[in-house]
């Protein structure tokens, strides 16, 4: 009878430690300003998939109603592995294991090579993937990027918006550049 008094007290204190977030998950860091940018002439959306194609990217969906694109292009990571997964010197050598045994019968010795890995994997090279989506409307433009990297095994091990200053001034740029002279203002 005194058990049930001390779980429920104990049960109570740690239900009171639980904790609830202060803000809901956002993307960080933030987009930066220039990825939100005037786009006056009528071929805004031909243009923007041009520059992003002549960039490497791949186009993996589009809307025209909506004036979304969505694209993406991957690079493969040479050398790369994770420094935190460290277990069992991760990409960098070999493993040796063995044992020793006195049984009945005499004794033994046995030695084996386990996971020969030279940086290697399971056949797969690890891999940075760069999405970008773009919503093109009437008058302005709204570039949206993240990238994310998988080791050799295919796990995501990176994940991260890098919609910074950079990348979109550049996109401005030869957006601009590329964009035709004859197209009338909207």
């Amino acid at each position: 009878m005194k058990s049930i008094p001390i779980s429920l007290t104990c049960l109570l204190v740690l239900a009171g430690c639980q904790v609830v977030p202060d803000r809901l998950p956002q993307a960080e860091p933030a987009p930066a300003a220039s990825c939100y940018f005037p786009a006056t002439h009528e071929q805004a959306l031909e243009t923007s998939v041009e520059v992003l194609t002549e960039w490497g990217f791949t186009l993996n969906s589009t809307d025209t109603s909506l004036g979304l694109i969505s694209a993406s292009r991957e690079r493969p990571l040479h050398g790369y592995y994770d420094p935190y997964d460290d277990a069992y010197s991760y990409g960098r050598g070999m493993r040796l294991f063995g044992g020793v045994g006195i049984g009945r019968g005499g004794s033994g010795v046995g030695f084996g090579i386990g996971g020969i890995g030279y940086g290697g994997g399971v056949g797969q090279q690890p891999v940075e993937v760069e999405r970008v989506s773009l919503l093109v409307d009437d008058a302005h433009i709204r570039i949206s990027r993240d990238i994310r990297r998988f080791d050799h095994w295919g796990d995501l091990r990176e994940s991260y918006s890098a919609s910074n200053d950079d990348f979109c001034q550049r996109f401005q740029t030869s957006f601009t550049q590329t964009a035709p002279v004859t197209g009338r203002p909207l």
